[in-house]
Protein backbone atom coordinates (compact mmCIF):
# COMPACT_ATOMS: atom_id res chain seq x y z
CA UNK A 1 0.00 0.00 0.00
CA UNK A 2 0.93 3.67 -0.38
CA UNK A 3 2.16 5.38 2.73
CA UNK A 4 -0.21 7.97 4.15
CA UNK A 5 1.84 10.92 2.79
CA UNK A 6 2.03 9.34 -0.68
CA UNK A 7 -1.69 8.72 -0.77
CA UNK A 8 -2.51 12.26 0.39
CA UNK A 9 -0.20 13.72 -2.27
CA UNK A 10 -1.93 11.64 -4.95
CA UNK A 11 -5.38 12.70 -3.71
CA UNK A 12 -4.36 16.34 -3.82
CA UNK A 13 -3.11 15.95 -7.41
CA UNK A 14 -6.30 14.19 -8.54
CA UNK A 15 -8.61 16.76 -6.91
CA UNK A 16 -6.66 19.83 -8.04
CA UNK A 17 -9.02 22.09 -10.08
CA UNK A 18 -6.21 22.68 -12.58
CA UNK A 19 -6.61 19.07 -13.76
CA UNK A 20 -10.42 18.90 -13.77
CA UNK A 21 -10.62 18.94 -17.58
CA UNK A 22 -8.86 15.55 -17.69
CA UNK A 23 -10.82 12.26 -17.45
CA UNK A 24 -10.67 10.76 -13.97
CA UNK A 25 -8.47 7.81 -15.00
CA UNK A 26 -6.00 10.27 -16.61
CA UNK A 27 -5.82 12.28 -13.37
CA UNK A 28 -5.00 9.13 -11.41
CA UNK A 29 -2.48 7.99 -14.03
CA UNK A 30 -0.70 11.34 -14.24
CA UNK A 31 -0.73 11.76 -10.48
CA UNK A 32 1.04 8.43 -9.98
CA UNK A 33 3.41 9.23 -12.84
CA UNK A 34 4.35 12.51 -11.14
CA UNK A 35 4.99 10.72 -7.83
CA UNK A 36 7.29 8.29 -9.65
CA UNK A 37 9.18 11.01 -11.52
CA UNK A 38 9.66 13.01 -8.33
CA UNK A 39 11.00 9.93 -6.53
CA UNK A 40 8.19 9.97 -3.97
CA UNK A 41 7.39 6.38 -4.97
CA UNK A 42 10.83 4.72 -5.19
CA UNK A 43 11.99 2.55 -8.10
CA UNK A 44 10.99 -1.10 -7.66
CA UNK A 45 8.34 -0.30 -5.04
CA UNK A 46 5.04 -2.22 -5.44
CA UNK A 47 1.88 -0.25 -6.14
CA UNK A 48 -1.37 -0.92 -4.25
CA UNK A 49 -3.77 -3.42 -5.75
CA UNK A 50 -6.27 -1.71 -8.02
CA UNK A 51 -9.21 -2.58 -5.74
CA UNK A 52 -7.49 -1.16 -2.64
CA UNK A 53 -6.35 2.06 -4.37
CA UNK A 54 -9.82 2.56 -5.85
CA UNK A 55 -11.32 2.36 -2.36
CA UNK A 56 -8.76 4.79 -0.94
CA UNK A 57 -9.36 7.33 -3.73
CA UNK A 58 -13.12 6.89 -3.83
CA UNK A 59 -13.17 5.89 -7.50
CA UNK A 60 -14.12 2.76 -9.42
CA UNK A 61 -11.71 -0.13 -9.85
CA UNK A 62 -12.01 0.28 -13.65
CA UNK A 63 -10.67 3.84 -13.30
CA UNK A 64 -7.55 2.60 -11.49
CA UNK A 65 -7.12 -0.31 -13.92
CA UNK A 66 -7.22 2.14 -16.84
CA UNK A 67 -4.62 4.32 -15.09
CA UNK A 68 -2.35 1.32 -14.44
CA UNK A 69 -2.71 0.10 -18.04
CA UNK A 70 -1.61 3.51 -19.35
CA UNK A 71 1.34 3.63 -16.94
CA UNK A 72 2.37 0.16 -18.08
CA UNK A 73 2.16 1.04 -21.78
CA UNK A 74 4.32 4.13 -21.16
CA UNK A 75 6.94 2.08 -19.29
CA UNK A 76 6.47 3.60 -15.85
CA UNK A 77 5.34 0.39 -14.17
CA UNK A 78 5.80 -3.33 -14.66
CA UNK A 79 2.90 -5.76 -14.16
CA UNK A 80 3.83 -9.24 -13.00
CA UNK A 81 1.22 -11.99 -13.08
CA UNK A 82 0.48 -13.14 -9.57
CA UNK A 83 2.69 -10.49 -7.97
CA UNK A 84 1.07 -7.14 -8.85
CA UNK A 85 2.36 -3.84 -10.23
CA UNK A 86 5.80 -2.31 -9.51
CA UNK A 87 7.59 0.93 -10.39
CA UNK A 88 9.83 0.13 -13.34
CA UNK A 89 13.54 -0.36 -12.63
CA UNK A 90 14.29 1.67 -15.77
CA UNK A 91 12.92 4.90 -14.32
CA UNK A 92 15.44 7.57 -13.33
CA UNK A 93 13.66 9.83 -10.84
CA UNK A 94 14.30 13.55 -11.08
CA UNK A 95 15.86 15.43 -8.15
CA UNK A 96 13.04 16.48 -5.87
CA UNK A 97 14.57 19.77 -4.72
CA UNK A 98 16.42 21.85 -7.28
CA UNK A 99 17.72 25.27 -6.35
CA UNK A 100 16.37 27.91 -8.70
CA UNK A 101 19.11 29.91 -10.44
CA UNK A 102 19.51 33.48 -9.35
CA UNK A 103 18.09 36.02 -11.76
CA UNK A 104 20.56 38.28 -13.46
CA UNK A 105 22.15 39.10 -16.80
CA UNK A 106 24.96 36.58 -16.15
CA UNK A 107 22.44 33.76 -15.65
CA UNK A 108 19.60 34.21 -18.11
CA UNK A 109 16.74 31.66 -18.08
CA UNK A 110 17.15 30.86 -21.79
CA UNK A 111 20.16 31.14 -24.04
CA UNK A 112 19.24 32.62 -27.41
CA UNK A 113 21.22 33.04 -30.59
CA UNK A 114 22.68 36.46 -31.33
CA UNK A 115 19.89 36.99 -33.85
CA UNK A 116 17.29 35.81 -31.35
CA UNK A 117 18.62 38.19 -28.70
CA UNK A 118 18.57 41.09 -31.16
CA UNK A 119 15.02 40.34 -32.28
CA UNK A 120 13.79 39.99 -28.71
CA UNK A 121 15.58 43.14 -27.55
CA UNK A 122 14.15 45.27 -30.36
CA UNK A 123 10.69 43.78 -30.00
CA UNK A 124 8.30 42.34 -32.55
CA UNK A 125 5.55 44.06 -34.47
CA UNK A 126 2.60 44.82 -32.22
CA UNK A 127 -0.77 44.43 -33.87
CA UNK A 128 -3.66 46.29 -32.31
CA UNK A 129 -5.99 43.38 -31.63
CA UNK A 130 -9.10 45.44 -30.88
CA UNK A 131 -10.18 48.64 -32.66
CA UNK A 132 -9.75 50.97 -29.69
CA UNK A 133 -9.37 54.61 -30.54
CA UNK A 134 -7.02 55.49 -32.25
CA UNK A 135 -5.28 52.29 -33.28
CA UNK A 136 -3.58 52.91 -36.65
CA UNK A 137 -3.93 50.50 -39.55
CA UNK A 138 -7.14 48.91 -38.26
CA UNK A 139 -9.98 48.84 -40.83
CA UNK A 140 -13.69 49.15 -40.17
CA UNK A 141 -15.10 45.61 -40.17
CA UNK A 142 -18.68 46.37 -39.16
CA UNK A 143 -19.50 47.30 -42.77
CA UNK A 144 -18.02 44.16 -44.30
CA UNK A 145 -20.55 42.20 -46.43
CA UNK A 146 -20.44 39.01 -44.40
CA UNK A 147 -23.49 37.50 -46.09
CA UNK A 148 -21.86 37.78 -49.51
CA UNK A 149 -18.63 36.28 -48.19
CA UNK A 150 -20.50 33.41 -46.54
CA UNK A 151 -22.43 32.71 -49.75
CA UNK A 152 -19.23 32.62 -51.81
CA UNK A 153 -17.55 30.33 -49.28
CA UNK A 154 -20.47 27.90 -49.52
CA UNK A 155 -20.15 27.96 -53.32
CA UNK A 156 -16.45 27.13 -53.02
CA UNK A 157 -17.15 24.17 -50.75
CA UNK A 158 -19.91 22.94 -53.06
CA UNK A 159 -17.81 23.24 -56.22
CA UNK A 160 -14.51 21.95 -54.83
CA UNK A 161 -15.74 19.51 -52.21
CA UNK A 162 -12.98 17.80 -50.27
CA UNK A 163 -10.36 19.15 -52.71
CA UNK A 164 -10.67 22.46 -50.85
CA UNK A 165 -9.44 20.68 -47.71
CA UNK A 166 -6.08 19.74 -49.23
CA UNK A 167 -2.85 21.70 -49.33
CA UNK A 168 -2.69 24.78 -51.48
CA UNK A 169 0.22 24.94 -53.92
CA UNK A 170 2.96 26.94 -52.13
CA UNK A 171 2.67 29.72 -54.72
CA UNK A 172 -1.06 30.02 -54.01
CA UNK A 173 -4.32 28.96 -55.65
CA UNK A 174 -4.39 29.83 -59.34
CA UNK A 175 -7.85 31.50 -59.29
CA UNK A 176 -6.67 33.97 -56.66
CA UNK A 177 -3.38 34.65 -58.40
CA UNK A 178 -5.30 35.37 -61.60
CA UNK A 179 -7.78 37.65 -59.82
CA UNK A 180 -4.97 39.59 -58.13
CA UNK A 181 -3.04 40.00 -61.38
CA UNK A 182 -6.13 41.34 -63.16
CA UNK A 183 -6.90 43.69 -60.28
CA UNK A 184 -3.44 45.25 -59.86
CA UNK A 185 -3.06 45.62 -63.64
CA UNK A 186 -6.34 47.52 -63.88
CA UNK A 187 -6.33 49.51 -60.65
CA UNK A 188 -2.63 50.00 -59.91
CA UNK A 189 -1.11 50.07 -63.38
CA UNK A 190 1.01 47.02 -62.59
CA UNK A 191 2.60 44.57 -64.98
CA UNK A 192 1.44 41.26 -63.50
CA UNK A 193 0.51 37.78 -64.63
CA UNK A 194 -0.81 34.90 -62.49
CA UNK A 195 2.56 33.18 -62.89
CA UNK A 196 4.32 36.12 -61.21
CA UNK A 197 2.04 36.31 -58.15
CA UNK A 198 3.06 34.62 -54.88
CA UNK A 199 0.40 34.37 -52.16
CA UNK A 200 1.69 34.90 -48.61
CA UNK A 201 0.18 35.32 -45.18
CA UNK A 202 0.92 39.02 -44.82
CA UNK A 203 3.05 41.91 -46.04
CA UNK A 204 5.26 41.24 -43.00
CA UNK A 205 6.01 37.77 -44.33
CA UNK A 206 6.62 39.23 -47.77
CA UNK A 207 9.22 41.65 -46.41
CA UNK A 208 10.91 38.88 -44.42
CA UNK A 209 11.11 36.80 -47.61
CA UNK A 210 12.66 39.68 -49.54
CA UNK A 211 15.21 40.28 -46.79
CA UNK A 212 16.31 36.64 -46.56
CA UNK A 213 16.23 35.72 -50.26
CA UNK A 214 17.64 38.89 -51.86
CA UNK A 215 20.30 40.03 -49.39
CA UNK A 216 22.89 38.51 -47.08
CA UNK A 217 23.34 39.32 -43.42
CA UNK A 218 25.58 42.37 -43.06
CA UNK A 219 24.50 43.94 -46.35
CA UNK A 220 22.76 47.32 -46.49
CA UNK A 221 19.28 48.34 -47.58
CA UNK A 222 17.98 51.87 -48.11
CA UNK A 223 14.83 52.69 -46.14
CA UNK A 224 12.63 55.75 -45.90
CA UNK A 225 13.05 57.90 -42.80
CA UNK A 226 10.60 57.72 -41.09
CA UNK A 227 9.55 54.23 -42.15
CA UNK A 228 7.04 51.51 -41.34
CA UNK A 229 8.45 49.90 -38.20
CA UNK A 230 7.52 46.38 -39.32
CA UNK A 231 9.69 46.70 -42.41
CA UNK A 232 12.72 47.92 -40.52
CA UNK A 233 12.38 45.15 -37.94
CA UNK A 234 12.02 42.51 -40.66
CA UNK A 235 15.21 43.73 -42.33
CA UNK A 236 17.13 44.03 -39.06
CA UNK A 237 16.00 40.55 -38.01
CA UNK A 238 17.59 39.24 -41.21
CA UNK A 239 20.86 40.89 -40.21
CA UNK A 240 20.64 43.78 -42.67
CA UNK A 241 21.92 47.29 -42.00
CA UNK A 242 19.21 49.87 -42.67
CA UNK A 243 20.45 53.11 -44.25
CA UNK A 244 17.86 55.89 -43.72
CA UNK A 245 17.03 58.32 -46.53
CA UNK A 246 15.17 61.52 -45.57
CA UNK A 247 11.80 62.55 -46.99
CA UNK A 248 10.17 65.79 -48.07
CA UNK A 249 6.75 66.69 -49.45
CA UNK A 250 7.49 64.69 -52.63
CA UNK A 251 8.57 61.55 -50.79
CA UNK A 252 11.99 59.94 -50.68
CA UNK A 253 14.83 62.36 -51.46
CA UNK A 254 16.32 60.35 -54.31
CA UNK A 255 19.30 62.69 -54.71
CA UNK A 256 20.37 61.72 -51.20
CA UNK A 257 20.09 58.04 -52.19
CA UNK A 258 22.18 58.62 -55.31
CA UNK A 259 24.83 60.58 -53.40
CA UNK A 260 25.10 57.87 -50.74
CA UNK A 261 25.47 55.27 -53.49
CA UNK A 262 28.30 57.22 -55.14
CA UNK A 263 30.14 57.65 -51.86
CA UNK A 264 29.84 54.01 -50.81
CA UNK A 265 32.32 51.30 -51.74
CA UNK A 266 29.55 48.69 -51.57
CA UNK A 267 26.23 50.51 -52.09
CA UNK A 268 23.00 49.01 -50.69
CA UNK A 269 21.53 46.30 -52.90
CA UNK A 270 17.89 47.26 -52.28
CA UNK A 271 15.59 50.11 -51.35
CA UNK A 272 12.30 49.82 -49.47
CA UNK A 273 9.56 52.23 -50.57
CA UNK A 274 5.93 53.05 -49.78
CA UNK A 275 5.60 55.36 -52.80
CA UNK A 276 1.83 55.60 -53.26
CA UNK A 277 1.15 56.63 -49.67
CA UNK A 278 4.26 56.90 -47.57
CA UNK A 279 4.06 55.44 -44.09
CA UNK A 280 3.69 57.42 -41.87
CA UNK A 281 3.83 60.87 -43.51
CA UNK A 282 1.27 60.21 -46.27
CA UNK A 283 3.52 61.73 -48.97
CA UNK A 284 3.31 60.47 -52.56
CA UNK A 285 6.60 59.84 -54.35
CA UNK A 286 6.85 62.22 -57.33
CA UNK A 287 7.03 60.71 -60.83
CA UNK A 288 10.53 62.00 -61.60
CA UNK A 289 11.79 60.40 -58.39
CA UNK A 290 10.10 57.10 -59.22
CA UNK A 291 11.87 57.02 -62.57
CA UNK A 292 15.17 57.96 -60.93
CA UNK A 293 14.87 55.08 -58.44
CA UNK A 294 14.11 52.68 -61.30
CA UNK A 295 17.25 53.87 -63.14
CA UNK A 296 19.31 53.51 -59.95
CA UNK A 297 18.13 49.93 -59.47
CA UNK A 298 19.01 49.01 -63.04
CA UNK A 299 22.44 50.64 -62.99
CA UNK A 300 23.40 49.02 -59.69
CA UNK A 301 21.58 45.71 -60.23
CA UNK A 302 19.68 46.43 -57.02
CA UNK A 303 16.09 45.74 -56.02
CA UNK A 304 13.13 48.00 -55.32
CA UNK A 305 10.80 46.59 -52.64
CA UNK A 306 7.50 48.45 -53.12
CA UNK A 307 4.94 48.14 -50.33
CA UNK A 308 1.52 49.28 -51.60
CA UNK A 309 -0.14 48.68 -48.25
CA UNK A 310 -3.30 50.84 -48.45
CA UNK A 311 -3.29 52.46 -51.88
CA UNK A 312 -7.00 51.68 -52.36
CA UNK A 313 -7.88 54.48 -49.96
CA UNK A 314 -6.97 57.66 -51.82
CA UNK A 315 -9.30 60.60 -51.26
CA UNK A 316 -8.22 63.25 -53.77
CA UNK A 317 -8.20 62.23 -57.42
CA UNK A 318 -6.86 58.94 -58.68
CA UNK A 319 -3.91 57.26 -56.98
CA UNK A 320 -0.56 57.30 -58.78
CA UNK A 321 0.38 54.15 -60.69
CA UNK A 322 2.69 51.80 -58.84
CA UNK A 323 6.45 51.81 -59.44
CA UNK A 324 6.36 48.16 -60.54
CA UNK A 325 4.29 49.04 -63.60
CA UNK A 326 6.79 51.73 -64.62
CA UNK A 327 9.85 49.50 -64.29
CA UNK A 328 10.88 48.06 -67.69
CA UNK A 329 13.92 46.34 -66.16
CA UNK A 330 11.93 44.14 -63.76
CA UNK A 331 13.91 45.10 -60.68
CA UNK A 332 10.78 45.83 -58.57
CA UNK A 333 9.05 43.52 -56.11
CA UNK A 334 5.48 44.66 -55.47
CA UNK A 335 3.84 43.83 -52.12
CA UNK A 336 0.12 44.07 -51.42
CA UNK A 337 -2.22 42.92 -48.68
CA UNK A 338 -5.94 42.45 -48.03
CA UNK A 339 -5.55 42.93 -44.28
CA UNK A 340 -6.41 46.62 -44.45
CA UNK A 341 -8.71 46.67 -47.46
CA UNK A 342 -10.92 43.82 -46.16
CA UNK A 343 -10.33 42.49 -42.63
CA UNK A 344 -7.28 41.59 -40.51
CA UNK A 345 -8.38 38.01 -39.83
CA UNK A 346 -8.14 37.12 -43.53
CA UNK A 347 -4.33 36.83 -43.41
CA UNK A 348 -3.72 36.99 -47.15
CA UNK A 349 -1.08 39.12 -48.84
CA UNK A 350 0.83 38.77 -52.07
CA UNK A 351 3.93 39.64 -54.04
CA UNK A 352 4.19 40.39 -57.75
CA UNK A 353 7.67 39.18 -58.61
CA UNK A 354 10.12 39.50 -61.48
CA UNK A 355 10.07 36.13 -63.29
CA UNK A 356 13.54 35.01 -62.09
CA UNK A 357 12.47 35.44 -58.45
CA UNK A 358 9.27 33.38 -58.56
CA UNK A 359 10.90 29.97 -58.04
CA UNK A 360 13.38 30.94 -55.29
CA UNK A 361 10.80 32.99 -53.40
CA UNK A 362 8.27 30.16 -53.58
CA UNK A 363 10.80 27.63 -52.32
CA UNK A 364 11.77 29.97 -49.48
CA UNK A 365 8.10 30.37 -48.58
CA UNK A 366 7.76 26.59 -48.18
CA UNK A 367 10.30 26.75 -45.36
CA UNK A 368 8.20 29.26 -43.43
CA UNK A 369 4.56 28.12 -43.28
CA UNK A 370 4.25 26.03 -46.43
CA UNK A 371 1.10 27.52 -47.91
CA UNK A 372 -1.99 29.61 -47.21
CA UNK A 373 -5.36 27.98 -46.50
CA UNK A 374 -7.18 27.15 -49.78
CA UNK A 375 -10.76 27.99 -48.75
CA UNK A 376 -10.15 31.68 -47.94
CA UNK A 377 -8.04 31.99 -51.10
CA UNK A 378 -10.78 30.59 -53.33
CA UNK A 379 -13.45 32.66 -51.57
CA UNK A 380 -11.41 35.83 -52.00
CA UNK A 381 -10.88 35.05 -55.68
CA UNK A 382 -14.65 34.95 -56.23
CA UNK A 383 -15.11 38.05 -54.09
CA UNK A 384 -12.76 39.95 -56.41
CA UNK A 385 -14.04 38.44 -59.67
CA UNK A 386 -17.67 39.12 -58.75
CA UNK A 387 -17.01 42.84 -58.30
CA UNK A 388 -17.65 42.72 -54.56
CA UNK A 389 -14.12 43.79 -53.66
CA UNK A 390 -14.35 46.91 -55.83
CA UNK A 391 -17.77 47.78 -54.44
CA UNK A 392 -16.55 47.36 -50.86
CA UNK A 393 -13.51 49.55 -51.52
CA UNK A 394 -15.69 52.32 -52.97
CA UNK A 395 -17.98 52.19 -49.93
CA UNK A 396 -15.13 52.25 -47.44
CA UNK A 397 -13.26 54.97 -49.32
CA UNK A 398 -16.20 57.33 -48.82
CA UNK A 399 -16.54 56.34 -45.15
CA UNK A 400 -12.85 56.74 -44.42
CA UNK A 401 -12.67 60.12 -46.17
CA UNK A 402 -15.46 61.41 -43.94
CA UNK A 403 -13.80 60.00 -40.82
CA UNK A 404 -10.46 61.55 -41.76
CA UNK A 405 -12.14 64.96 -42.04
CA UNK A 406 -13.98 64.46 -38.75
CA UNK A 407 -10.77 63.58 -36.92
CA UNK A 408 -8.97 66.64 -38.29
CA UNK A 409 -11.83 68.86 -37.10
CA UNK A 410 -11.93 67.23 -33.66
CA UNK A 411 -8.19 67.70 -33.22
CA UNK A 412 -8.51 71.37 -34.11
CA UNK A 413 -11.39 71.73 -31.64
CA UNK A 414 -10.09 69.80 -28.64
CA UNK A 415 -6.35 69.21 -29.13
CA UNK A 416 -5.09 72.38 -30.82
CA UNK A 417 -3.07 73.23 -27.70
CA UNK A 418 -1.13 69.97 -27.99
CA UNK A 419 -1.12 68.61 -31.56
CA UNK A 420 -0.86 69.74 -35.16
CA UNK A 421 -2.57 67.31 -37.57
CA UNK A 422 -0.93 66.49 -40.91
CA UNK A 423 -4.05 65.62 -42.89
CA UNK A 424 -3.15 62.89 -45.42
CA UNK A 425 -4.49 62.58 -48.96
CA UNK A 426 -5.18 58.91 -48.34
CA UNK A 427 -4.72 56.02 -45.98
CA UNK A 428 -6.20 55.07 -42.64
CA UNK A 429 -4.18 57.09 -40.15
CA UNK A 430 -3.16 60.70 -39.55
CA UNK A 431 0.26 61.83 -38.28
CA UNK A 432 -0.03 64.49 -35.58
CA UNK A 433 3.04 66.28 -34.18
CA UNK A 434 3.36 67.87 -30.76
CA UNK A 435 3.20 71.64 -30.57
CA UNK A 436 4.37 71.51 -26.95
CA UNK A 437 7.16 69.72 -25.15
CA UNK A 438 5.29 66.55 -24.18
CA UNK A 439 7.13 63.28 -23.41
CA UNK A 440 5.89 60.98 -26.15
CA UNK A 441 6.32 57.70 -24.28
CA UNK A 442 4.53 59.00 -21.19
CA UNK A 443 1.68 60.28 -23.35
CA UNK A 444 1.30 56.92 -25.13
CA UNK A 445 1.33 54.95 -21.87
CA UNK A 446 -1.16 57.30 -20.18
CA UNK A 447 -3.44 57.15 -23.22
CA UNK A 448 -3.27 53.34 -23.25
CA UNK A 449 -4.38 53.21 -19.63
CA UNK A 450 -7.29 55.44 -20.62
CA UNK A 451 -8.37 53.00 -23.37
CA UNK A 452 -6.64 54.74 -26.31
CA UNK A 453 -4.04 53.10 -28.58
CA UNK A 454 -1.51 55.34 -30.32
CA UNK A 455 1.61 54.78 -32.41
CA UNK A 456 4.46 57.12 -31.51
CA UNK A 457 6.21 58.89 -34.37
CA UNK A 458 9.67 58.88 -32.81
CA UNK A 459 10.07 55.10 -33.06
CA UNK A 460 9.42 55.27 -36.81
CA UNK A 461 12.65 57.22 -37.42
CA UNK A 462 15.95 55.47 -37.98
CA UNK A 463 17.93 58.72 -37.78
CA UNK A 464 18.10 61.71 -35.44
CA UNK A 465 15.66 63.65 -37.64
CA UNK A 466 12.70 63.10 -35.38
CA UNK A 467 9.36 64.73 -34.75
CA UNK A 468 7.53 63.60 -31.64
CA UNK A 469 3.83 62.95 -31.83
CA UNK A 470 1.26 60.30 -32.67
CA UNK A 471 0.00 58.33 -35.61
CA UNK A 472 -3.77 58.31 -35.08
CA UNK A 473 -5.95 55.78 -36.87
CA UNK A 474 -9.40 56.94 -37.93
CA UNK A 475 -10.70 54.16 -40.19
CA UNK A 476 -12.27 51.89 -37.55
CA UNK A 477 -13.99 54.63 -35.54
CA UNK A 478 -17.34 56.31 -36.25
CA UNK A 479 -17.56 60.09 -35.66
CA UNK A 480 -19.15 59.75 -32.22
CA UNK A 481 -16.48 57.24 -31.20
CA UNK A 482 -13.78 59.60 -32.43
CA UNK A 483 -15.18 62.49 -30.44
CA UNK A 484 -15.28 60.43 -27.27
CA UNK A 485 -11.69 59.33 -27.85
CA UNK A 486 -10.41 62.83 -28.65
CA UNK A 487 -12.03 64.27 -25.51
CA UNK A 488 -10.38 61.56 -23.41
CA UNK A 489 -7.02 62.14 -25.11
CA UNK A 490 -7.32 65.87 -24.40
CA UNK A 491 -7.84 65.05 -20.74
CA UNK A 492 -4.77 62.79 -20.75
CA UNK A 493 -2.51 65.38 -22.39
CA UNK A 494 -3.80 68.17 -20.17
CA UNK A 495 -2.92 66.13 -17.10
CA UNK A 496 0.60 65.56 -18.42
CA UNK A 497 1.12 69.26 -19.07
CA UNK A 498 -0.25 70.48 -15.74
Amino acid sequence: MFKHAQLETLKAWVSNPIHEALPLYARVQRGIRQLILDGIIPVGRPLPASRALAKSLGVSRDTVESAYSQLHSEGFIERRVGSGSFVSERIQPRPRHRKAPKAGPENEPVRLSQRGCAVFRKGGVRDFLAPRAFAPGVPETRNFPLQIWEKLERQVLKDYGTRALLHSPPQGMEPLRRAIADYVNLERGANATPERVLIVTSSQQAMALCASVLLDAGEQIFIEDPVYHGARKAFEAAGLECVPIPLDADGLQVEHLLRTTRESETPPRAVFLTPSHQFPTGATLALDRRLAVIDWAQQNQSWIIEDDYDSEFHYAGKPTACVQGLDPHERTIYIGTFTKSLFPGLRIGYLVLPPPLVAPMTVARTLQDGHSAPIPQLTLARFIEGGHFGAHIRTMRAIYAERRNVLAQLIQRYLADFLEPRVPAGGMQMPCVFTRNIPERDAIESAHRAGIDLQGLTALHASDRQEAGFLMGFAAHAPHEQERGVRELARVLRALCD
